[in-house]
Parts: C-alpha cells; structure tokens; sequence
C-alpha cells in the first residue's frame, strides 16, 4: 500500500519524539524549582545551607530536580512577603522568618521568648522541628514545611560591661524581634529597633549604643570595629529567631514519589541539624575572631542570668494571655517546648568541615647501580643540558 509523504513524516517525527515522550511519561524530565530568601549571596545561611541543600537535593535525584537559588529577595517582595510567595507559587521554595509577620504564626514564636531557647542553635533547631511535627501542622498547613529552625543566639553588644541585670538600664539598644523589644523594656533598657543597613551608623553616631544580634551579623554589619564588649548567656538565649524552610504544596504534590522521597530524605530533622550546625559553627568563628582581636567577651551564669530570666517573666505570661484569647495553650507549647530542649540539650558540638590534606609526594626510587663495569655501560638517557634552566615562577595571590 503507497504511504503519502504526509503520513511518512508524520509517523517519522513521532519516532522520533517517542524517547522523549517516554522520559516525561516516567517522569525523569527535569523539573525546576525556585529557591527564594532574604539573604546576601555571601551569607553563612546561602553558603553554607541552602546551597548544600540544594546541591543535595539534585545529586541524589541524579539531576532530575533543579534548584535555582535567588538570595537577597531577587524575585521581588520584602522578607515578610516569603511565606506568601510559597503559598501562592511565586516561588517553589522559601526560607523565611515567620517574625516578619508578628501574631500570624504564634506557637512558632515560643522559641522566640526570652530565656526559652537554647544558647545552642542546634539544639533549639531539632526540638522546634520536633516541636512542628504536633503543633505547627495547623499553623503552617497552607505551605508543605522541609524544616523549622532557630538562628544564632541574641549577644549583648556594646561599649562597656553588660555583667549585671543593672547595668542594661537606660541602655538604647538595637533590637531584632518584638519579644527582644519586650524583654529589653522589663529589664530597663530602652528598645530602639533599627534596619540592618542603617546600624552601624547609629552606632556611630549615638542614636543607639547597644544592639541584641547574633555573632553572625557582627562582622556584616561592621559592629566588631564599633562595639568592643559582649555579653554571653549559658544554657538559655535572650533571644533568637526562627526560620522554616517551606514548599509550595502544588509543587510538591505533582512530583512522582521517588523524588518526594529524595525530598523528605532531606527534610526534617536533616535539614534542621544542618541549619542548625551551620549558624553554630559561624557563631563560634566569630566569637574566635573577636576574641583573638582583645575584645571582652562575658558568658555569665546561669546564677548570674537568673534575675535577668525573673525580669522577663512577665514577657512569657503577656504573650501566654494573648494566646489564650485565641484558644491557644501557651503554657503548654512553652512546657513541650523545654522537654525537647532539655532532651537535645547533650548534643555534641558540631565540627568544621576538615579540608583535605595535601598529598606528601613521594621520592623518585633510587636506580639500581649497574653491574656493567663502568668502561663499557652505555647511558641511554640523554645528557643533562649544559646549564640548567632557571625554575619556573607562580604567580600566588597573597
């Protein structure tokens, strides 16, 4: 029967598209995600988490899933956006500060306390995503969570010893979040928030003389050259904040289940610990850096911290009202809170990544001596040339 060339080319292209047709219909076409957040390109948080993140996440689907990473809000918004943002699909992926947002996510909040969380970020990072697993499911329902977590610990930066509860008041300080505002206020200082960019000129100039940050924000924001004494606390943090690393429940959804997988398989309590680990190491570094340079850095005790912990009390019993008239149990989320810390509260410290040790390169073997006397050996190398060349020179970046 005579085939038209319509029909030749026709059948011929769909052959040709089979293969093709066959990876999408097992699902092996490469799917693309959009990984948004407010943080610099050269932060610890893009370096040393998201990006690790990510990479793992694409390394182990052998390259069928992408993520494409945007720091420093590139696709548009303001942080307080990010949530959103997953919610409604403008992006696939975010990690976002649920603080930006005050009251929407409030069991969140209660690692946000005073004197709640742990000095360690990765102990507070595994009992919060612990924590989620009961009682931020409703909370964060609109979004399909990877992981919860808490930043660094809040240190007391300022010009003069911070060593008693005393010595805070009538102190103007920078504060990051409004329970760190409240808890300055019950403790006599005088809270003054102010945006990242413009502190260290407020510094300079007097408008505040304090800040309540974490070590990491020390070196970015140029503190360490303006604000010579810190003040540490053992055991329990002033303050701290909380991130989740959230996905748009669509993009989530259509995936085929061998990549979900992948997916949870580096959810959870993996990603907290790695957020975690990540925001103690760079608190350690800096905390090295600063003390290596002479400043004072104070760590009181806990006797020490106790009148601040009494001071701030009533911070924790407003915000546990303020839930109850929401028919929300503080008291509990605050108690389930301090059971998870106190179980991961033995967790080893984490230790930096080793870099590899250069190779010691080993000696050319000895030649054995001929046993062909010497008048009648032959050399089959060639001569040596008759002056030597001078070595080469490598240009090394200081």
């Amino acid at each position: 029967m005579a085939v038209s060339r319509r029909s030749f080319v026709a059948s011929g292209a769909a052959v040709l598209a089979s293969p093709a047709l066959s990876r999408l219909a097992r699902g092996d076409a490469p799917v693309r995600f959009k990984l948004h957040h407010a943080m610099s390109s050269v932060s610890c948080a893009h370096t040393d988490f998201l990006v690790p993140w990510a990479r793992n996440v694409e390394a182990q689907t052998g390259g069928r899933i992408h993520i494409d990473i945007y720091p420093s809000m590139e696709l548009g918004g303001q942080p307080a956006d990010l949530f959103d943002q997953a919610r409604y699909g403008a992006a696939d992926i975010v990690w976002a500060m649920p603080s930006k947002t005050p009251g929407r996510f409030p069991r969140i909040e209660t690692f946000e306390l005073p004197f709640v969380a742990s000095s360690r970020a990765l102990v507070s990072s595994k009992a919060a995503e612990d924590f989620s697993a009961n009682l931020l499911r409703d909370e964060f329902r609109e979004v399909h969570p990877l992981c919860f977590s808490c930043a660094d610990r809040g240190i007391v930066h300022a010009n003069r010893p911070i060593d008693t509860r005393a010595a805070i008041k009538d102190l103007r300080l920078d504060v990051r979040t409004r329970f760190t505002a409240a808890a300055v206020d019950a403790l006599g200082g005088r809270p003054m928030p102010m945006p990242s960019g413009q502190l260290s000129l407020a510094v300079a100039r007097h408008v505040v003389n304090a800040a309540i940050i974490p070590w990491h924000m020390v070196p970015a924001l140029n503190l360490d050259a303006l604000l010579k004494t810190h003040t540490d606390f053992a055991d329990y943090s002033l303050s701290t904040t909380t991130y989740v690393l959230a996905m748009n429940k669509a993009a989530y959804a259509k995936l085929p289940q061998d990549l979900k997988k992948i997916i949870d398989d580096n959810s959870g309590q993996i990603a907290a610990s790695m957020a975690g680990a990540m925001w103690d190491l760079k608190a350690k570094a800096v905390a090295d850096a600063v003390r290596a340079s002479g400043e004072s850095i104070v760590t009181l005790s806990p006797q020490a911290v106790a009148p601040w912990r009494k001071a701030t009390e009533p911070v924790i019993d407003v915000w546990i009202k303020e839930l109850r008239a929401r028919r929300i149990d503080g008291e509990k989320l605050v108690a389930s809170a301090r059971t998870l810390l106190a179980k991961y509260a033995s967790e080893p410290e984490p230790q930096p990544p080793q870099l590899p040790q250069p190779s010691t390169p080993q000696a050319p073997p000895v030649p054995e001596k001929s046993t062909v006397p010497a008048a009648t050996a032959k050399s089959t190398a060639p001569a040596p040339p008759a002056t030597a060349a001078p070595p080469a020179t490598l240009n090394m970046p200081l």
